[in-house]
């Protein structure tokens, strides 16, 4: 017998994988029978709803939660913060839950609790654009920094060197769904339909806390309505949902509202920076220095200098970063942390390199490729040839700034790097005697489409249709898997599956050999059926029958190093848009990214993350940022009208290029979710910087910054 090696069959006999199929649970979430934690409704189910605070920085020195015990329908009240404890340290920190019969009656509940508070106000700082105000308020610490080569002796040999300043500012998680749960005792078994990309490991973040057994604790989340990075806990607001429920003696609902979710569930930190750049007369880059800073909040983190600049390494370069502590709601990861802010803060500077060379942006991007990180520089030029044809950018192209009338057009370009290796997975896949075959694991679909590419792994190993297997997902009583982050969920999961399916599948073949008399390597399965070559031997449910009266199970365990999943992704966007320079607004005409993947299991799913990158790149570029008034501390734009988004108008032609050479595919599975948001805030502001002729420096370019660059000439 040959030896059997885990493997994806060889490219142009895939029935399934590699084609643009339909999710499989559209249907479900089209019709509204998905049900998302938010819509868990037991008998007897309270709703909670969240006392918080108004100032950015205070301590609590008066409180009476009785108030609140005292309004009809509410049946229990939790306090987060107590009478000077847990100093309060942004707008919109939690203090007390209320739970009641109704929503209704949960909020005069909250005004009941609002009306007993007495605070302390303290000093705040929320202004984490100015460095300079930060040390004068000793809110600023020093967070690092790192040098090769002689940058000082590069600067001075160069044939031209840029200065600048650049920067993103926060912008907050607004997942479609809030994040909250719906908790339910039985007994000492704790129920919990959480809005979590962590289905595995929040059962135990739950059980410590409440002083219980982990295997007391059911974690559920069949659907979420995204996440993104902000979802792998079980938060402060999930235990109260608990411990009210306990106390209530009924279950309960806590979702966190709009302002809430904006205020507290996390935010991607700013960065801001000042840079010397320098390149030689061939426009390569020879020296790079900077020294950027912003907020992630109160703990003064913000964008990892090491990785600057990004996704190059130069022959010379020097950068530091201080952090600066600010009173505004923490940091948590927001899709692929922190490489949105490093591209934007590293290429537009670059971008203004080539302009002062006189270089086509695209000539000076292809002549540093060189120093691009992870052996990418083939795939970026290939990539970037692809990116070119498609946009039209030697038809296009033009120096800065030229161009008759208002409204002018520009192109702009970047490109980006990610990781997207597998994460742990364990599956248990069960092939039953009458040929249906099942999956478990603890994963989530966070909307993502892992159910579909699960189905699709599984169908295409043992020739069946996506209607022949059933995945079971969701649950912390199944077989541990990884959370879902860093692009990891799809390697995780499709590497373990096939393990596990062609391990049941070669089980399945020596016992048709053996009944049979065929020769067990030359079989395959396709089309419901067993072929030995082109012969059909059985039927996919006659070759099930000699498992035996009980289902065959095999578990299935990743990441591994056998050629099934890879790493290392990177990928190009060009931008074609126009500028109203009389009024500032910016207009999207075709966005173009080619990326890279390894083995595309479905390419309708690929595309979609691709799109719905492109989508979350034209926010945060365009109009999407916190905003923070100095004066009060106060969150000011934190509800759905003031917190800009995109609407379907604003984005324009997008298209999503998957780079699929024969190279790619041999790599294996390569995950996909986080890179393409990362280039698209430096390839927007190039764009609108090649209109008009000057930088909007940071990001995002709402009119009135657009305005301000415009009167100045140049960085304003």
């Amino acid at each position: 017998m040959a030896e059997r090696k885990h493997a994806w069959g060889p490219r142009d006999q895939n029935v399934l994988i590699g084609k643009e199929i339909t999710r499989i649970d559209a249907l479900p979430k089209i019709v509204g029978s998905a049900k998302y934690s938010a819509d868990i409704n037991s008998k007897g189910t309270l709703f909670a709803k969240l006392v918080t605070c108004k100032h950015a920085h205070a301590k609590i020195k008066k409180i009476d939660i009785e108030a609140a015990k005292k309004v009809p329908g509410v049946k229990a009240v939790h306090l987060f913060k107590d009478i000077d404890e847990n100093e309060i340290k942004w707008d919109g920190d939690l203090i007390a839950a209320v739970a009641a019969e109704r929503a209704e009656q949960a909020a005069d509940g909250v005004k009941a609790i609002e009306a007993t508070i007495e605070y302390e106000v303290l000093e705040h700082f929320v202004d984490e654009e100015n460095l300079e105000a930060g040390k004068k308020a000793e809110r600023s610490k020093v967070l690092g920094s790192a040098s090769e080569g002689d940058v000082e002796a590069a600067i001075q040999g160069a044939k031209v060197v840029h200065k600048g300043y650049y920067g993103i500012q926060t912008i907050s998680h607004m997942c479609l769904e809030p994040h909250g749960s719906h908790c339910e005792w039985k007994g000492d078994d704790l129920d919990v339909h959480l809005s979590t990309q962590n289905v595995s490991g929040t059962a135990g973040q739950f059980a410590e806390p409440l002083g219980i057994d982990e295997a007391n604790v059911t974690i559920t989340g069949n659907y979420e309505g995204g996440g993104f990075g902000s979802k792998f806990q079980a938060d402060e607001w999930g235990l109260a949902a608990a411990k009210m429920a306990k106390e209530a003696g009924r279950p309960v609902r806590l979702m966190l509202d709009r302002a809430t979710e904006l205020k507290t569930a996390g935010t991607r930190p700013s960065g801001f920076v000042e840079v010397t750049v320098a390149a030689d007369a061939e426009g390569k880059v020879v020296a790079w220095e900077s020294h950027h800073w912003g907020t992630d909040g109160p703990g003064g983190g913000g964008v990892d200098v090491q990785q600057l600049p990004y996704p190059f390494k130069f022959p010379n370069f020097k950068r530091s970063q201080t952090g600066l502590e600010c009173n505004t709601g923490p940091n948590r990861a927001w899709r692929a942390p922190p490489h949105p802010q490093l591209c934007a803060m590293t290429q537009t500077a670059l971008d203004d390199l080539a302009a002062k060379l006189g270089m086509n942006s695209y000539d000076f991007f292809l002549k540093n490729l060189e120093f691009t990180l992870n052996d990418k520089a083939g795939t970026y030029a290939e990539e970037m040839a692809i990116a070119a044809k498609a946009i039209g950018w030697q038809e296009k192209w033009h120096p800065r700034g030229e161009g008759k009338g208002p409204v002018k057009r520009g192109l702009g370009m970047a490109l980006h790097r990610w990781g997207g290796g597998a994460g742990p997975c364990t599956c248990e896949v069960k092939v039953h005697p009458d040929g249906s075959v099942e999956t478990f694991l603890g994963s989530q679909d966070i909307g993502t489409g892992t159910r579909t590419i699960i189905s699709i792994v599984l169908a295409e190993t043992f020739g069946l249709p996506l209607s022949g297997v059933k995945v079971n997902l969701g649950s912390s009583k199944y077989p541990t898997s990884g959370a879902s982050g860093g692009s990891i969920t799809v390697g995780g999961v499709s590497g373990a599956h096939r393990r596990a399916a062609q391990d049941a599948l070669w089980t399945i073949f020596d016992k048709v050999a053996e009944k049979y008399k065929v020769e067990a390597d030359g079989l395959s399965a396709r089309e419901g059926k067993i072929f030995a070559g082109k012969k059909e031997v059985c039927s996919w449910k006659d070759a099930c029958r000699l498992i035996g009266p009980m289902p065959l199970v095999v578990k299935g365990e990743g990441p591994k190093k056998d050629g099934l999943t890879a790493d290392q992704v990177g990928g190009v966007q060009m931008v074609d848009l126009s500028v109203d320079t009389e009024t500032g607004n910016v207009r999207i005409h075709k966005f173009v990214c080619v990326q890279d993947c390894g083995l595309i299991l479905d390419e309708l799913t690929a595309k979609s993350q691709v799109l719905g990158a492109l989508i979350m790149g034209i926010a945060y570029s365009l109009s999407e940022e916190r905003i923070m008034d100095n004066k009060t501390g106060r969150y000011i734009n934190a509800d759905l009208k003031n917190y800009k988004l995109p609407r379907i108008g604003d984005v324009g032609e997008l298209v999503a290029i998957m780079h699929q050479p024969a190279s790619e595919y041999d790599r294996g599975v390569v995950g996909l979710g986080e890179p393409p948001v990362i280039a698209p805030g430096a390839a927007i502001s190039n764009a609108v910087a090649n209109a008009i002729g000057v930088r909007v420096p940071v990001l995002p370019l709402t009119p009135k910054r657009v305005l301000d660059a415009l009167k100045k000439g140049g960085n304003a």
